[in-house]
């Protein structure tokens, strides 16, 4: 059913279908990739990486990174050699498409859907699904990750397997930025959704079975968007931006999702030994990404250190809203007071950044670096482009920059030498798209000098369009 009359709608205009952000349509196969320079020997394991690539030409509406059929690029390394492949994740929503040769479904702001004669009555009148964002491993199993709804479960060969509710125990599905504690082992999830409960939280033990099912966090009474979170060794730490679900706007053709500064942003940590939840709050600003969060000392008053990338508002697509003030934001880190419910933040660096990571074997405990893509300032990008790496030390406040060139980066992806504590033995890995002639590479750089750029450069013989978030997965850990 289509609930309302389609917009007119052009995608070789829309500037995230185009260049960089392209999509593909072939899954190939590519065996010893060309190398420049030496990829380590140590390097034994899989980078998968997941991103929107629609399948067949959008309809109704693109709207970038929310829409789009999920597309994970995988390098596999070992004995200082790489071979490609790529692979659609063939949710039930794009096989029906395939079989139709079309899209079927137009992009979240156009509310297209298709009908029981063409897809039948199961898919009927359901929202498309999309686990684009983000690839992770855990209990035994491979995710490629949605918004928040079901993930889907991939083999070894990256071929899809199904939709993954973990044994029926998280039918709702959960957050597309899980976050694994490598002490426990456990993965710590939340879940949005729509209606009541609009906020819950759920654990998965080591082992892949569920610990704790979707518990509702009390104080969230209506539809919100929430991207990331982060963990400490105590609580699932939160963050509410005033980003609002607006359904009756979206029915009648417009955004479905409100700014509404006026209401501040909230912050919730929930005591992982399911203790009440403590809130801070604070005036309005939005992240995308967290960095890392830890507890600043014992006792359940301790204040809680999160790094995150801030932005003064929230926007979507190639385009800020008429006569809006410039974007504003950086790497900032929020200390939180559990017992005072405030939050005090400081700018770390202004510099425009996105896709933060660390070593994730530090995920919920003291850090001391983080990789970031970032811009030059030398070229105009869209949103979601970056032209350089850089690598923060939160310990002395420098940083060390990797000017790209005429590449765009992609997020960098830590990857440690076996058998090294320190993040500083190892390297990081991103994808890379020539922006002069759209060829595609897969870069290592070395983390005691990131900023003397890669140490290996292999060439990807097809496009690979720039995308969101991805994993290493040591070979020895699988």
């Amino acid at each position: 059913m289509n609930t309302h009359t389609p917009p007119r709608f052009d995608p070789t205009r829309v500037p995230h279908l185009l260049g960089s952000f392209a999509p593909v349509s072939e899954e190939v196969d590519v065996a010893d990739l060309e190398v420049t320079g030496e990829i380590p020997p140590e390097l034994d394991g899989l980078y998968l990486r997941n991103g929107p690539n629609p399948r067949f030409t959008p309809i109704g509406s693109y709207l970038y990174p929310i829409d789009g059929d999920g597309m994970l690029h995988g390098i596999w390394l070992s004995q200082g050699r790489a071979r490609y492949r790529n692979r659609f994740v063939r949710t039930a929503s794009l096989r029906a498409e395939e079989r139709a040769g079309r899209a079927l479904w137009g992009g979240v702001e156009s509310m297209i859907m298709p009908d029981a004669d063409q897809v039948g009555p199961d898919l009927a009148g359901a929202f498309r699904e999309m686990p684009d964002i983000n690839v992770v491993r855990h209990g035994g199993r491979l995710l490629a990750l949605a918004e928040s709804a079901c993930p889907y479960r991939v083999g070894a060969d990256l071929g899809t397997l199904g939709r993954e509710d973990f044994d029926g125990a998280l039918p709702a599905g959960i957050t597309a930025h899980p976050k694994i504690d490598p002490v426990t082992g456990e993965m710590v999830v939340f879940c949005y959704g729509l209606e009541a409960p609009y906020l819950t939280w759920s654990v998965i033990g080591r082992d892949g079975k569920v610990t704790r099912g979707p518990t509702p966090i009390e104080g969230v009474d209506e539809p919100m968007m929430i991207h990331d979170m982060a963990l400490t060794a105590r609580y699932a730490v939160i963050v509410l931006a005033p980003a609002f679900f607006d359904l009756a706007a979206a029915m009648a053709g417009g955004s479905p999702l409100a700014w509404r500064p006026e209401r501040g942003t909230r912050v919730v940590l929930v005591p992982r030994d399911g203790a009440p939840p403590r809130w801070a709050e604070d005036e309005a600003f939005w992240l995308w990404h967290t960095v890392n969060a830890y507890d600043e000392g014992p006792g359940a008053d301790a204040p809680v250190v999160l790094d995150y990338v801030q932005w003064s508002r929230l926007t979507v697509g190639a385009d800020a809203e008429p006569g809006a003030a410039p974007m504003s934001g950086g790497l900032v880190r929020a200390r939180i007071d559990p017992g005072a419910g405030t939050m005090a933040r400081t700018l770390l660096d202004d510099s425009r950044v996105e896709f933060p990571r660390i070593d994730d074997r530090l995920i919920g405990r003291c850090h001391r670096h983080a990789a970031l893509a970032t811009e030059t300032g030398r070229t105009d990008l869209l949103p979601g482009e970056y032209d350089a790496v850089r690598f923060h030390d939160t310990e002395t406040g420098t940083a060390r920059v990797w000017d790209a060139g005429d590449l765009s980066v992609g997020e960098p992806v830590f990857a440690p030498v076996p058998g090294r504590d320190s993040d500083e033995h190892g390297y990081w890995l991103t994808f890379a798209t020539d922006r002069t002639d759209g060829s595609a590479w897969f870069l290592v750089l070395p983390a005691q000098d990131p900023a003397a750029g890669p140490v290996a450069r292999a060439r990807i013989p097809v496009r690979v369009p720039l995308g969101l978030h991805g994993s290493w997965l040591p070979r020895d850990e699988g």
